[in-house]
């Protein structure tokens, strides 16, 4: 569907909803809208902080989300091309982002078999969230993949927000640009409705990492006294010329823009359908409940030749798959003044084929993995005047069944993940809490096959398994939260005890995702803090920090974990006056390393962004520039087993032009 098309609907659509008369029912009482009941609340005694659209969209151009994240605590990120467009990953306590939760409305964004959730897939998504919530830690019950190092928790754009249009476009460096155009028809009596549409492109930094990519998202509701219905659908396809190997540093040193990948491509598309409903059948009680359903197609490129250090050739491998998730949850609400017990419980079937071929020689291998989940969780928080007690409790059973060329008997795990915390209001604006958890995870599909898209067996007829058993985590969270008209902070600390903790070794296996390796005990610990100071009505200030010292013991060794920096620094200042808005951002990383050996590192970095916002009448001007001292630094790679060093380098300085239109 051309985008011209699909704005001139949203147009259309726009004009005819702004000359309907508002009927008699638009002033009716209602539930509010679907509501997600694992979001923390002010007195939750969990580390999580909140992010508004407003906030969003005061820094989205359509980039992947991982470089927005990164302007919360203790977060990192990298991307594959150099640029903002394209595969890009974050970590959060150098905690890879497999093992961090993602939802959207409840529903789970992680891709079952290797638990990671893949933004690129769904370009432009964070242009239709209202917010989000990025917990950290073990945090609360949520569906899905286990919240091993954090939760990230998406929540799409309201359907009960004042009727809007917004198309939008912009420009910048390294062929980058977004198109999108966007109309929520706030509601209509009973009805509401909201569409946007996006196409996104990047040359990327690197030579030939190109990315294209397109999305839509619909959803629509229908509202009544004590129900409501939701249906959301969620599309998109991109294209990718690939950038996913390091470059050793000996070749960066004479072209910065080198690409180690060999003429390699990939295209997927991706679709996800909710239907969500949510019932009050009295003035206490709530229940809410979701069917959901996503599939995916795609494959891409390998250059074998090429990964092993030799000449490209005209072979050239392709990996192809082809997934479906079907699932569903709900989840009762007794409230009162002082009392809210929740229950609920998840469903999920899944299977992903796999398919290897060669270009010349044709299909090489087929296989297929399903995984079947269920969990059922309680939950309770009682307030006992300035106490809030908390606790929660999860039951999960996994299974993942293989059918291939060689024979392997299922696979299960069962979990009980149990929390509990307590919050004081020591006064009226500040909350001090502590939380403890546990949780388990069973390894990813990656991880057990040691990187490999076909199980094989070894020299003497063995299924070749790496590593399949699961690893747990004791995390506990000691927190202080404040605010105020013109102050508001938090600041937290954590100790996170791990038991066989599958950690990242530093190496990328033949499939482009990368190894990990089981080590018998590892702790993670560490100061966040988040503090934002009105200092005048057009003046303000916001610092993100994190520090972590972090451990892997392993017989009588012990070093740090890879890519897992020991300081994180965000501080802005922001200067608004009439249609004018003004930040300069700057971002501190300290060096981490590459090699469990920690002989191996990537240097600490400083970055210095800016924006300026100009708003005149019914348009929004909005220029980026991004590391503006032109800073040259990697922020992720990894060591070959004969010692070369290889970087993934990261964009120069370079500004991007935003316009919006708001009809």
């Amino acid at each position: 569907m051309k985008l011209g098309i699909l704005s001139g609907a949203l147009l259309f659509i726009t004009a005819t909803s702004r000359a309907q008369t508002p009927t008699a029912s638009d002033t009716t009482t209602a539930l509010p809208e679907v509501t997600v009941t694992y979001r923390a609340a002010a007195r939750t005694p969990v580390t999580f902080l909140n992010l508004s659209g407003r906030a969003l969209a005061a820094r989205n151009v359509g980039q992947e989300p991982s470089f927005l994240l990164t302007e919360t605590p203790a977060v990192t990120a990298y991307s594959d091309a150099g640029s903002t467009q394209g595969y890009a990953y974050f970590r959060l306590r150098g905690i890879d982002q497999t093992r961090i939760n993602t939802t959207l409305d409840g529903v789970p964004l992680n891709e079952p078999e290797d638990q990671g959730a893949y933004f690129s897939n769904y370009p432009d998504l964070f242009t239709s969230l209202s917010g989000l919530q990025l917990q950290r830690g073990v945090g609360t019950t949520q569906n899905g993949a286990a919240s091993y190092g954090g939760s990230l928790q998406l929540f799409s754009a309201s359907l009960l927000d004042s009727a809007r249009a917004t198309l939008g476009g912009g420009y910048g460096s390294f062929g980058s640009y977004r198109l999108f155009g966007e109309v929520a028809s706030g509601r209509r009596g009973r009805v509401a409705g909201y569409a946007r549409a996006s196409q996104v492109h990047s040359n990327g930094y690197k030579d030939r990492s190109a990315n294209t990519s397109r999305s839509v998202y619909l959803s629509g509701g229908l509202f009544y006294d004590k129900t409501h219905w939701k249906l959301s659908v969620l599309a998109g396809q991109q294209r990718n010329q690939l950038a996913w190997l390091g470059v050793p540093d000996s070749v960066l040193r004479k072209n910065r823009r080198a690409n180690a990948n060999g003429p390699e491509n990939d295209l997927f598309r991706q679709a996800l359908v909710q239907l969500q409903n949510q019932w009050r059948p009295t003035a206490h009680a709530e229940v809410s409940t979701s069917v959901y359903a996503s599939g995916l197609r795609g494959g891409y490129d390998f250059d074998l030749n090429n990964f092993l250090g030799f000449p490209s050739t005209n072979e050239m491998y392709r990996y192809d798959f082809r997934s479906g998730l079907l699932g569903a949850f709900s989840t009762f609400t007794h409230q009162t003044r002082r009392f809210t017990w929740s229950v609920g419980g998840n469903l999920s079937t899944y299977q992903r084929r796999h398919l290897g071929s060669e270009r010349t020689t044709g299909e090489l291998y087929r296989n297929t993995g399903y995984k079947r989940e269920g969990s059922a969780f309680g939950k309770l928080e009682y307030q006992a005047g300035l106490l809030t007690l908390f606790t929660d409790v999860q039951a999960r059973a996994v299974r993942f069944r293989y059918a291939g060329d060689v024979p392997l008997a299922p696979l299960s795990w069962q979990f009980i993940n149990p929390k509990a915390g307590l919050s004081l209001a020591l006064t009226d604006r500040t909350t001090l809490y502590y939380s403890w958890g546990r949780t388990g995870r069973e390894p990813t599909r990656n991880d057990l096959f040691g990187g490999n898209d076909n199980l094989s067996v070894d020299e003497d007829g063995q299924v070749l398994l790496y590593s399949t058993r699961a690893e747990y985590v004791q995390d506990h969270e000691l927190g202080l939260r404040y605010q105020s008209p013109r102050l508001e902070g938090s600041v937290n600390t954590y100790y996170m005890d791990f038991r066989n903790e599958i950690v990242l070794n530093g190496k990328l296996g033949p499939n482009g995702l990368a190894l990990t390796d089981n080590v018998e005990r590892s702790y993670r610990s560490g100061v966040e803090a988040t503090v934002r100071y009105q200092l005048t009505p057009r003046f303000s200030l916001l610092n993100n920090s994190a520090f972590n010292y972090s451990r892997i013991r392993e017989q009588a060794e012990t070093f740090r974990p890879v890519l897992t920096p020991a300081v994180l620094l965000n501080q802005e200042a922001a200067y608004a006056t009439g249609p004018w808005q003004l930040a300069l951002t700057g971002r501190y990383q300290s060096h981490s390393y590459l090699d469990f050996a920690n002989s191996a590192t990537v240097a600490g970095y400083v970055l210095l962004n800016a924006r300026a916002q100009y708003a005149w009448r019914q348009w929004e001007f909005t220029l980026f520039g991004n590391n503006l001292t032109n800073a040259r630094y990697f922020n992720t790679g990894y060591v070959e087993a004969d010692g070369t060093r290889k970087y993934f380098v990261q964009a120069p300085a370079n500004i991007y032009l935003d316009v919006k239109l708001r009809l």
